[in-house]
């Protein structure tokens, strides 16, 4: 399946063909991890840098073992531990990284734009593993990949995204995604979280949580960004938790097969319910196995890669 782009910088550049020959392809690779042998050959000879310049847990060790299984040789880079913490700057970081001659780049930083000013910079393919307040695609690609698998499509979908969407990279990406492919999303969350002007987006918003998730088939709960945080936009995460936290009694509000997300990492207790989380609703270890399979598809139509 065709991609016609050199880079993953963000969903908003991306047409709805786009993102489904993304999808599509990463059904193809969902049966490599139940093999014996979870590895083809479709990537050898070829190298990918992983440059981490922010912590990760699920997005790095998804890309890792996607990488391997597509058989690729797999460089992990962290800003700890190296010539960022001596003061070196991202371009020359990368410069000295591009020298060595890989083939794919997967950047996450902390500036907005991190990626595309990379990928304006070298002549490896760059995936944004996320960057800033700005956009996270391959979370949006495998949340869109966990829905089709569960509601066999993404068109006429109500979605409802609760918590704090001005700080999340994840709802951006999301929300494009979603309204390209059809779905109709609302966005909810205090006031103080709801970025101005969001309806401009496409979506619906609101601070009424039970508005947000009636009848709504799919309900994902956000962590709160604390580390993105100035001011606290929250009195306490006790009240936080009290109007806008998903827990088994808000999700009586939405529609009888609705499923529950979290991107993660959760704050238990906070924007869900253990309950939720781990109730027969919840999606959310799907999710993180599903990105396996999506971060292959995106590495593997990224780095060239031949049959499977």
């Amino acid at each position: 399946m065709g991609f016609a782009h050199k880079h993953l910088l963000g969903m908003e550049p991306l047409a709805p063909e786009d993102i489904v020959a993304i999808l599509d392809t990463a059904e193809g690779f969902v049966e490599v991890s139940k093999r014996d042998v979870k590895k083809v050959p479709t990537l050898r000879g070829k190298t990918v840098v992983n440059c981490f310049f922010e912590p990760s847990t699920r997005t790095r060790v998804s890309f890792e073992i996607a990488e391997k299984r597509l058989s690729a040789d797999t460089i992990n880079f962290s800003a700890s531990g190296s010539s960022v913490s001596k003061g070196e700057t991202l371009l020359d970081t990368v410069k000295n990284i591009e020298a060595m001659a890989p083939d794919v780049l997967v950047i996450r930083h902390g500036a907005a734009g991190a990626a595309q000013f990379v990928a304006q910079r070298t002549a490896a393919a760059v995936v944004n593993a996320g960057d800033g307040r700005h956009e996270h695609p391959t979370q949006a690609l495998l949340d869109l990949f966990t829905i089709r698998q569960h509601k066999g499509g993404i068109e006429g979908l109500r979605v409802a995204i609760v918590g704090d969407i001005a700080n999340s990279r994840v709802a951006r990406s999301d929300i494009h995604a979603l309204t390209k492919l059809g779905a109709r999303v609302t966005v909810c969350g205090p006031p103080t979280m709801l970025p101005p002007y969001v309806e401009r987006l496409g979506v619906a918003a609101t601070s009424n949580l039970r508005a947000a998730v009636a009848g709504a088939d799919v309900v994902m709960a956000l962590r709160i960004q604390k580390e993105r945080l100035g001011r606290a936009s929250f009195p306490s995460e006790r009240e936080y938790a009290r109007f806008f936290g998903i827990t088994p009694a808000v999700l009586e509000w939405a529609a009888p097969e609705a499923i529950v997300m979290h991107p993660g990492p959760m704050n238990r207790g906070v924007e869900i319910s253990s309950e939720a989380a781990d109730g027969p609703r919840s999606v959310i270890l799907q999710q993180a196995e599903n990105g396996v399979a999506v971060r292959m598809a995106v590495v593997y139509l990224l780095g060239g890669g031949k049959g499977a």
